[in-house]
């Protein structure tokens, strides 16, 4: 689900669902394909502020640290002011998927945040509560 631009916008396209198209392809998991919708100039940073350039990394990144893992779109919302020169969109839901050990989980919130220049996505920020379950798995915290 996104919001939809009003009829008066001044974008050819339509950012959220950009976004929402974007994120279903890398999900799946299908970098190469996500290059598509990616500025070579893309910026990605991961929970704990790790630094990436490709969607690929994302992919390899998700491989590591679960079985498998999806989203779940709760909402995508462009931020008001949006133009072709830049637009601000924010995904969240939650992560549905499997621990590397075979515990399924779901409910994990996420939030992502995108600018999108010109048509593609220059900019990604990755936020979720994974590690926050990973500490209360290891006994190390409570939910």
């Amino acid at each position: 689900m996104h919001a939809a631009l009003s009829s008066s916008s001044p974008l050819p396209y339509d950012p959220a669902a950009l976004v929402d198209e974007y994120l279903r392809v890398l999900m799946i998991p299908d970098p190469v394909a996500a290059r598509r919708f990616v500025s070579s100039e893309l910026k990605i940073r991961f929970t704990g502020g790790r630094e990436m350039i490709d969607p690929a990394q994302c992919a390899a990144f998700n491989a590591g640290r679960y079985g498998w893992v999806k989203k779940r779109f709760e909402a995508t919302e462009v931020v008001a002011g949006a133009t072709l020169e830049q637009a601000i969109v924010y995904n969240r839901g939650t992560l549905v998927g499997v621990w590397p050990d075979g515990e399924a989980f779901e409910g994990n919130r996420y939030v992502d945040r995108y600018v999108v220049r010109h048509g593609l996505i220059v900019q990604m920020d990755v936020w979720n509560d994974s590690a926050e379950r990973m500490l209360v798995r290891a006994g190390l915290a409570e939910l």
